[in-house]
């Protein structure tokens, strides 16, 4: 069982309500970041090697759907499962581009986001701290995961305002 888990373990801080504010409120923020861009302005890629906006936009929808989500509900319904890790670049290679218009894919992403958003309000709050695992991290409670993703959006978000020459 999670809880009898005993190795070094991430741990989030932030209040519950707090966390599931700002969860919420990263599509807005994404919105305003790629706000009046160009298609070619959302194209543009900043350096060799790094994303357009256009691609970072569509890998949170992706993302919040086919990781993070997932991710969540089986830490809330196994005992410490080994979470897989995710190859953003093979994502970003191989991704479906057919619904790739910025406003559908920030709509994609406000629906995912708001999909979360409601599963995060049925957590109780012993339950944020269950336990997952993933290679590349190590043990952490779910807690720490949404403040982890948290901190993905704010990664991505600027990632997108440096592509946009913001």
């Amino acid at each position: 069982m999670a809880e009898q888990f005993s190795g070094h373990v991430l741990r989030g801080t932030e209040p519950t309500n707090d966390l599931v504010a700002r969860y919420a409120e990263s599509p807005a923020r994404l919105a305003e970041a790629v706000a009046g861009a160009s298609a070619s302005d959302l194209d543009r890629v900043s350096a060799p090697g790094e994303w357009s906006a256009r691609t970072v936009l569509a890998h949170l929808r992706d993302d919040e759907f086919m990781v993070t989500r997932p991710r969540m509900a089986r830490i809330l319904v196994e005992d410490h499962p080994k979470l897989a890790p995710f190859d953003e670049q093979a994502w970003a290679e191989r991704r479906n581009r057919a619904d790739d218009a910025r406003d559908a894919i920030i709509e994609g992403f406000r629906i995912q986001r708001a999909a979360t958003i409601a599963l995060l309000r049925l957590v109780r709050e012993a339950d944020w701290a269950r336990l997952g695992t993933q290679p590349e991290i190590g043990t952490f409670d779910l807690r720490w995961w949404v403040e982890h993703c948290l901190e993905h959006d704010e990664v991505h978000i600027a990632q997108s305002a440096r592509a946009l020459g913001k």
